[in-house]
């Protein structure tokens, strides 16, 4: 369960006060598939930033599973976000130096597990449709098959939350959907609660539900 109670984020910009959202309040039950979507500016990827533990709200609360994050610690959050939360970026975010494998590998080798993290990755990328390029590095790779190893690395430890910013943004028509369709299937099949934002009809057109935001407020 998520819970966004009266959540504010303003930011000063010199002497002037912004504020982007202005009092938002959600409840997203377990595997429940949420897409956010509004105009440019209205605050959607302000707050799947508070809902990943990224940055602070000015006021409000974000429980997961009835812990306040809003109140921990930097170190005790990265713990619970490495735990309970995977993050899909509209660029990738995949590190270079790294192959498709070694970037699906890197959440749980940071986090200390030691058995058969190798197998995991190859399984989650052969689900994905990247078999034979386990070994490729980013560059290797197209823009739809990046977005499939970033998919692939949010999945890897099993998270029961999934937040994913305008995760086809960047791709064409068809990689865009391919991506969504695995975003789908992955959250049906592990569980996962699903909270995507996102500016196409089509993609929110599969969510359980839509919320709208527009200038900083929940319009819908």
């Amino acid at each position: 369960m998520i819970q966004v109670r009266a959540l504010t984020k303003s930011i000063h910009t010199g002497a002037r006060r912004v504020d982007i959202l202005k009092g938002i309040d959600l409840e997203i039950p377990p595997g429940q598939f949420i897409a956010i979507m509004g105009p440019s500016g209205s605050g959607k990827s302000t707050l799947l930033g508070l809902l990943a533990g990224l940055d602070s709200p000015t006021s409000g609360q974000v429980l997961l599973d009835g812990i306040d994050i809003t109140r921990l610690s930097e170190e005790e959050m990265a713990l619970l976000r490495g735990r309970k939360i995977g993050f899909v970026f509209q660029s990738y975010h995949l590190i270079p130096t790294l192959t498709a494998e070694e970037n699906v590998q890197l959440p749980m080798d940071l986090a200390g597990e030691d058995g058969g993290v190798r197998e995991r990755a190859r399984e989650l990328l052969d689900r994905v449709g990247l078999q034979g390029r386990h070994d490729h590095y980013p560059v290797q790779l197209s823009g739809g098959e990046q977005q499939r190893v970033a998919l692939a690395r949010a999945f890897a430890r099993r998270p029961p939350i999934l937040l994913a910013d305008e995760p086809t943004g960047n791709l064409d028509t068809a990689s865009g959907r391919l991506v969504l369709e695995l975003l789908l299937a992955l959250n049906r099949e592990e569980g996962a609660t699903l909270v995507l934002v996102t500016h196409e009809e089509s993609v929110a057109q599969s969510a359980d539900r839509r919320i709208l935001l527009r200038d900083g407020l929940v319009a819908g």
